[in-house]
């Protein structure tokens, strides 16, 4: 593959998958401008990396997995560890002109499941994440955190029977 095509390609992976990968980095990193600093350094990896590149699998989950790997090793990082990580909540909170009680009622419910879903162990956050926001088969879950099928849907049943006492708890389920 020859420059002008990794480049090609580079863009359209970008265009097509950046916000995506900008949303995985963030679900692990919980801040915004990191999430974008993670997927940019993903790309600059799969740009080096594309000739070696198999399509043994898809691009969009070896994407997935180098992003993932990324967050990973930034949460490993002295810089992460030593610098304090702003509130989710304070993060995505921005002034909204309420049109209705409905809307206002809607994105706190939202807020308040985000915030239960992040309480989760990451194991469980994770699977919870890709399976629900990013609409992954649990197939290609297993293919991003090279994990076997089984156990992704063993991690979906046991976060689903701990977030259910949660939700019930925070008043969600009647809303």
């Amino acid at each position: 593959m020859d420059k002008d095509e990794k480049e090609q390609l580079l863009e359209k992976v970008m265009i097509e998958y950046g916000n995506e990968l900008v949303r995985l980095a963030f679900s692990y990193v919980k801040e915004v401008e990191n999430a974008k600093d993670i997927v940019q350094n993903a790309f600059i990896k799969c740009y080096k990396n594309l000739d070696s590149f198999r399509y043994d699998a898809q691009l969009k989950t070896w994407l997935y997995r180098i992003t993932i790997n990324e967050c990973k090793d930034y949460l490993k990082s002295w810089n992460y560890k030593m610098v304090q990580v702003k509130s989710f909540v304070n993060e995505t909170a921005k002034s909204i002109l309420p049109s209705t009680e409905k809307a206002i009622i809607d994105k706190y419910n939202n807020e308040e499941i985000k915030d239960t879903i992040f309480s989760l162990p990451k194991v469980y956050r994770e699977v919870v994440y890709l399976y629900f926001y990013e609409s992954l088969k649990t197939e290609e879950i297993a293919e991003v955190l090279d994990i076997p099928v089984n156990t992704v849907k063993t991690r979906l049943r046991r976060a689903k029977q701990r977030l259910e006492p949660m939700i019930k708890e925070a008043g969600l389920h009647e809303r």
